[in-house]
């Protein structure tokens, strides 16, 4: 459900996935307008992959009562945003004996609620058959079959075994976990430390700044992630390090573009209008933030950035609050 960048990318990973191992599979994908959808008749999504092959085995539709009939694995890749309104309106359509597995990184805003929390409330499926999926996953170097590997969490271990093997393919290596939330919580928070990561880009900070506030917004996300019930050790791997490298490091990554507008000058509205996709660091940042202020939590790159955001600090005056804690242990 999505025929964006990530959600037809994930279309192709879970078709080139069978075809390795030598299993038919039928895929179909839900995407919301006529120019994208008629492309697939193609086996291409040019409006975000360019001409890059796509398996025969994926067809698309615009219509989700089509694209979720008799469905066994329900995949959502939807801006975070928009996931409520989307599963009112065609949540009823998922199958109660699917698996959903989410691809969205981020946080809802007015409730601060995970994917996860916000599938389960919506389609009132049990935690063992809502699973989420992250790591290092920029869509379009996946889509042109460089390896990588990611994360597939849920609290049911064969459930996530289950959707790892129907995912690995030649290119695409999943791990398991039964760390639901820190796997989640890696996923957003890494926005937000990429956009900031993106400012110090923007205003031409060097490479010590830039690994300096990569490290600390790691320890932001652990904090975090383990005050939630996360795992430790889930924030050292691909969910957790992984991913915030990948997305702080590459010009392929929209929150660390949308970072680099905002360090040139640009204010939210303006790098909204820039950009040709959602980037979800913008909109979860100030969930994030709320978040950690309800359980406790510092995190002053994260608050920094939204008072950006905000336009309450100008991005000029942003580089001492980036590391603006007291004086501790690096482990504090």
């Amino acid at each position: 459900m999505g025929a964006g960048s990530w959600g037809s990318t994930f279309a192709k990973v879970l078709g080139d996935a069978a075809a390795s191992h030598g299993i038919e599979r039928s895929i179909r994908i839900w995407g919301r307008t006529t120019d994208v959808v008629a492309d697939f008749g193609r086996h291409r999504n040019t409006k975000y992959l360019g001409d890059i092959a796509l398996p025969e085995s994926i067809t698309a539709t615009m219509s989700p009562a089509e694209a979720l009939e008799g469905a066994q694995v329900v995949v959502l890749a939807i801006p975070a945003q928009s996931l409520r309104a989307q599963l009112t309106d065609w949540g009823a359509h998922i199958p109660r004996d699917a698996v959903v597995l989410s691809l969205m990184k981020g946080l809802e805003l007015g409730t601060d609620k995970r994917m996860s929390e916000v599938i389960a409330e919506l389609t009132g499926l049990p935690q063992g058959q809502i699973a989420v999926l992250s790591g290092p996953n920029l869509a379009l170097e996946i889509a042109r079959s460089q390896p990588t590997g990611s994360v597939v969490a849920c609290t049911d271990h064969e459930t996530a075994q289950w959707i790892a093997e129907s995912c690995t393919a030649p290119y695409f290596r999943p791990y398991m976990s039964t760390d639901v939330v820190g796997v989640e919580i890696g996923g957003i928070v890494k926005n937000v430390i990429a956009l900031a990561v993106g400012i110090c880009e923007g205003k031409e900070m060097g490479d010590n700044t830039k690994a300096t506030v990569i490290t600390r917004g790691l320890a932001e996300t652990t904090r975090l992630a383990v005050a939630l019930g996360g795992d430790l050790t889930t924030m050292a791997g691909l969910a957790g390090l992984g991913d915030l490298v990948a997305t702080c490091s590459s010009k392929l990554s929209r929150n660390h573009t949308a970072g680099s507008l905002l360090g040139q000058g640009l204010d939210a509205d303006q790098v909204g209008a820039r950009m040709t996709q959602v980037a979800e660091g913008i909109k979860s940042a100030p969930a994030v933030l709320e978040l950690a202020q309800r359980v406790g939590v510092d995190m002053p790159i994260t608050a920094a950035v939204v008072a950006v955001l905000r336009g309450e600090l100008p991005v000029d005056q942003l580089e001492p609050l980036l590391l603006a804690r007291q004086l501790k242990s690096e482990g504090d």
